[in-house]
């Protein structure tokens, strides 16, 4: 099982996508309104640079960790399957290559209320494997896809009724049967849509969860959540859409089934914590804002990450968290100037390690975070080119907020906002970890 994150040593595994020159996301998007140590180790491969063309916009393990799924702004899903020697070999490690890419989702128009839709995947999520095909969602902001990813290595050759390239033969050419065979062939994954779920959401959809039945699953815009049916239709289980949309005064921004219970959900406006009137400034409802919500793999807690912290709530206590963790304290002297480039708008993921000892998620300057909650010890480690060398083990960094900085530290003054880990994700049962940096996906493991 997956150990505590500020006690393992992490070291450099890989990277996917090239190193030359950086790519920079646009200016965040506005919502309508808000609501409220481990060491890795160095295998470059140059073809992948070829596959990570686009700024990554999310990341997720499947539910053993041997397939990881990415999804781009370009609307391509890419697949990298664990490298079956690395994860038998001792120690183990977690290498992975590219097993599938396919074109998940296209730009469209919406000619009615004369609105571009664009491609960009928002979200991936598995189902749990059930025969030798592999299914997964994926969705953009209007349009849900489920994907069958199978494997074909065998060919038929010999029909009576069609040539080998597929063209019909005339029955009438036909002057004797034949028995057609099966013949090996080269390993061919095959990607294919088999529903497609559209025309339920008048908003962007910001969310998708797998049930635990694995037959339903919900999608959540800014003002309802739908619950669908993988092989029927959906139905509208939350709105909150006021009949004058004047009195808006929260929307939903993220929303996620219970692991065990399917009869359980969660959305990020149900929990709100009451705030210190000394604290309160005119940048308080925007950064308590919840850009992401997920419950533990026991069900029992819950995390929940606004702009500033991470907060931990127990499912059975709804007044307060029972803890919470700064992720990046340091910017509270600088909201205005991240609220002057709508940085402060970044909506930053969260997840759990396998065990629920431990939290992950990002910041900025390719900064992402460790709190380890046996210990209450944090960490924090970075995601660039110069830690992309063999058997590289990742050094602490520390931000200076004030006074005099010291060697090893940077100055919250020369953060780069433009470099910002938005989604990461951790291995389900091992300590291996993938993060996303603009177009750079780096995984990382713990020490060899």
């Amino acid at each position: 099982m997956a150990g505590n994150g500020g006690d393992t040593q992490w070291c450099f595994s890989q990277v996917k996508g090239t190193l030359d020159d950086d790519v920079t996301e646009g200016k965040s998007q506005i919502s309508p309104q808000p609501v409220k140590c481990l060491v890795l180790c160095l295998y470059i491969t140059s073809s992948f640079s070829e596959v990570m063309t686009d700024i990554i916009s999310c990341v997720e393990f499947n539910h053993d960790g041997d397939l990881l799924a990415t999804g781009d702004k370009g609307g391509r899903v890419v697949i990298f399957q664990r490298d079956p020697i690395s994860k038998n070999c001792i120690p183990r490690r977690g290498e992975y290559n590219v097993y599938s890419t396919f074109q998940s989702h296209e730009p469209e128009f919406d000619y009615l209320k004369s609105l571009e839709i664009e491609e960009k995947i928002n979200k991936i999520r598995w189902l749990k494997r059930k025969n030798q095909a592999h299914f997964l969602l994926s969705t953009n902001d209007k349009t849900i896809k489920l994907w069958k990813v199978s494997e074909r290595d065998k060919r038929v050759e010999g029909y009576n009724t069609k040539e080998e390239n597929g063209q019909m033969r005339d029955p009438l050419a036909v002057t004797s049967l034949r028995v057609p065979i099966i013949k090996p062939m080269e390993l061919m994954v095959e990607a294919s849509p088999r529903r497609i779920f559209a025309n339920a959401h008048t908003y962007h959809i910001n969310s998708i969860s797998v049930n635990s039945d694995q037959e339903t699953y919900l999608s959540a815009d800014d003002l309802r959540i739908n619950l669908w049916h993988l092989e029927i239709t959906d139905q509208n289980i939350v709105d909150i859409k006021p009949t004058n949309m004047e009195e808006l005064t929260e929307v939903i921004t993220a929303a996620e089934f219970h692991p065990v219970e399917c009869n359980l959900f969660v959305y990020s406006s149900m929990f709100e914590e009451p705030e210190d009137p000394t604290n309160r400034s005119f940048f308080s409802e925007i950064i308590s804002s919840i850009s992401d919500v997920k419950l533990s793999n026991s069900g029992r807690y819950m995390i929940s990450r606004d702009y500033l912290s991470v907060k931990v709530w127990d499912l059975h206590m709804e007044t307060k968290p029972i803890e919470s963790y700064p992720v990046h304290e340091y910017l509270r002297s600088k909201l205005c100037s991240l609220y002057e480039n709508d940085c402060i708008f970044d909506k930053f993921e969260c997840c759990w390690n396998g065990n629920d000892s431990a939290i992950m998620t990002g910041s900025y300057n390719n900064f992402f975070r460790m709190f380890d909650r046996t210990t209450r010890r944090d960490i924090t480690l970075e995601a660039s080119r110069e830690i992309a060398k063999p058997k590289t083990v990742l050094k602490p960094r520390k931000v200076c907020s004030g006074g005099k900085r010291k060697k090893d530290e940077i100055s919250v003054d020369c953060l780069d906002f433009n470099k910002k880990i938005l989604h990461t994700a951790w291995h389900p049962t091992e300590n291996i970890i993938a993060v996303a940096a603009t177009n750079n996906l780096f995984i990382f493991q713990d020490k060899f």
